[in-house]
């Protein structure tokens, strides 16, 4: 059994997932669009929302995320939590706190801690919050 992150990004997923491949090399496993939904699921798809994304899968790393556009309101709302990115190294920290944080928010600056070599938090356009952690030498 598996734990894994379902963002809805209502209205913005399509989007979302094309910052994430240029900002953090997310590989598309599945996009599917409301107008790909079979017949009689009518119920199910916001109105002039045929083209949105219904449900989509996406890795980030080993890390499987899925997520769709939900009632495609136009305003995604994120809180209470966030993903974590464990680079190797404090400069692919960097190169990844920055690319995630353009168009967003520093929550933290990246920064070397007592617990790490780099450490810091952002939250991207989106309003996704991302901890970036390297993992000190043992």
């Amino acid at each position: 059994m598996q734990a894994q992150p379902y963002l809805n990004f209502n209205g913005r997923c399509e989007e979302a997932i094309e910052f994430y491949r240029s900002a953090l090399g997310a590989k598309v496993d599945m996009m599917m669009r409301f107008n790909e939904a079979p017949e009689g699921s009518g119920g199910m798809i916001p109105p002039g929302a045929g083209n949105k994304i219904m449900h989509s899968s996406f890795r980030v790393g080993e890390t499987t995320i899925l997520a769709a556009d939900g009632e495609c309101t136009g305003a995604p709302t994120f809180q209470g939590f966030s993903l974590c990115l464990t680079p190797a190294t404090p400069a692919e920290a960097e190169r990844l706190f920055g690319a995630l944080g353009k168009g967003g928010k520093v929550q933290m600056p990246l920064m070397k801690t007592f617990f790490s070599p780099s450490f810091g938090q952002v939250q991207d356009r989106f309003g996704v919050s991302w901890m970036i952690y390297v993992a000190p030498k043992a």
